[in-house]
């Protein structure tokens, strides 16, 4: 007869560890701060500038009180301390500032970007902000699609911001929906009314649903019905600068994957050699047949009057080169400084256009070298990050991640966008250069390490310290 012994050899059988409902939660407002930050301007053309700088205010708060709760182990000095100077630096041209208002405001709204930034990045592993950022993108995609036809079919006309139904004819510019997604030959906008936002935007979805595919993320045919969302979208919004950073993160991510290809130290040479010669050709070829390319595009050579802004803003750069006017990204409309300086199509530009030249205006040539610096900074660590193999022992055998190419790629993306934009200095582009540096510097390896606490974090297990 049979009998149970009371000392088994292996331990009684358990379920699976899930993740604790306080972690989907604290997941979920990840999900919503990087949803506030690709939103951008969304929020102010539905709700106003007061509403939405009170939910930036009030969304930052909830960050801090969640960090100092959940406690996430953090290296004080493994951090993205060039992009940190950066930020000291624009806070301390309140001292000189032409426009300390506009300085005191715009840093504000700079400092709790940041914030939220390296937030999300403490308490998340890599895996988790691929997926918060892929789940944000989702919204940001669906939220479009759905505006614009609901303005087609609904409101069958143009719409300004508030949703206000022009009554007489106006200005295109100042259209928050153009009613254009059943015109295939014109531009749509999406709920950021502008094209040029909507068009990075879907290269980001891009890049990260393609990641997510290569990771063999579940519902692989669901995610495929996204990133034909998102190809729709860019292709509609007709950004040339988009397509030349579809270009460009092929370029890259081809060159990456060659690098992986090295067996032996000196192999990588040829390679790099090679992605010189494309780099410095494609520029040439750029540069020396930009008329005909932007013609291709549907654009004029100066990149749609790109040219006369920059003139104007390096007119009074060049008065204070050295220290700059004081920080202001993006510029107010309601500052006299700003009021009418610069006219396109009847209003106030909001930008100079070109990352580079909006740091030299207001931070001057310290402020350019300083974001030169945590640029530099940060491809060099993107770099290896996506090229190297995983190595922490003497096993060097181990596959590559996907989700390492994500840092590598989205800087390529802001790269081409900072040539025309000044995107990449504030809301989405500026949260995620910050998340990732950071998330680079505590955690150099997917997976491995404090900083990514795999088992606690991802399973639950600092449920005890969440509310």
């Amino acid at each position: 007869m049979a009998v149970h012994t009371k000392h088994p050899v292996s331990a009684p059988p358990t379920p699976p560890a899930r993740e604790k409902t306080a972690h989907l939660l604290l997941r979920g407002w990840c999900v919503f701060v990087v949803l506030l930050a690709l939103g951008g301007t969304a929020w102010v053309h539905a709700f106003g500038d007061v509403v939405a700088g009170a939910i930036t205010l009030v969304s930052g708060v909830v960050s801090i009180v969640l960090w100092l709760v959940v406690r996430p182990p953090v290296q004080g000095r493994r951090m993205p301390w060039l992009a940190l100077g950066y930020i000291a630096w624009a806070g301390a041209s309140l001292i000189w500032s032409a426009w300390p208002a506009t300085t005191a405001l715009t840093w504000f709204l700079l400092a709790i970007t940041t914030l939220q930034g390296l937030f999300v990045a403490a308490v998340l592993t890599w895996a988790e902000i691929v997926r918060t950022i892929a789940s944000a993108l989702k919204w940001v995609i669906a939220l479009s699609l759905l505006f614009e036809l609901w303005v087609s079919l609904f409101i069958q006309g143009p719409i300004l911001p508030g949703w206000v139904r022009p009554t007489e004819k106006m200005d295109p510019i100042v259209y928050w929906s153009r009613d254009n997604l059943f015109d295939w030959d014109a531009r749509i906008q999406g709920i950021f009314g502008n094209s040029n936002l909507l068009a990075g935007v879907s290269v980001l979805a891009l890049v990260v649903f393609a990641i997510r595919l290569a990771a063999r993320a579940p519902r692989r045919a669901l995610l495929l019905a996204w990133m034909a969302a998102a190809a729709f979208l860019l292709v509609r919004a007709g950004s040339a600068t988009a397509y030349l950073s579809v270009v460009a993160i092929a370029v890259v991510l081809g060159t990456v994957l060659l690098m992986r290809t090295a067996r032996r130290p000196g192999e990588r040479t040829r390679w790099y050699v090679l992605y010189a010669v494309v780099g410095l050709g494609g520029g040439a070829a750029l540069w020396f047949a930009r008329d005909a390319i932007f013609r291709i595009l549907g654009r004029s050579a100066d990149l749609t009057g790109r040219e006369q802004i920059w003139q104007q803003v390096l007119e009074r750069a060049t008065q204070h080169p050295v220290i700059g006017w004081g920080f202001a990204t993006p510029w107010l409309p309601d500052d006299p400084r700003f009021d009418g300086w610069i006219i396109d199509h009847g209003e106030t530009v909001l930008q100079a256009h070109s990352m580079w030249l909006d740091a030299f205006l207001q931070l001057g040539v310290v402020g350019v070298v300083l974001l030169a610096l945590a640029y530099l900074a940060f491809i060099w660590r993107a770099w290896f990050f996506a090229i190297d193999r995983p190595r922490f022992d003497l096993r060097a055998d181990r596959p590559y991640s996907p989700l390492s190419l994500l840092p590598t790629l989205f800087a390529t993306l802001m790269l081409v966008q900072g040539v025309s934009e000044s995107g990449p200095l504030l809301v989405w582009g500026w949260m995620l250069f910050i998340m990732l540096s950071f998330k680079i510097d505590q955690a150099p390896l997917v997976g491995v390490g404090p900083a990514e606490q795999s088992l606690s974090i991802e399973r639950g297990d600092l449920q005890s310290r969440v509310p």
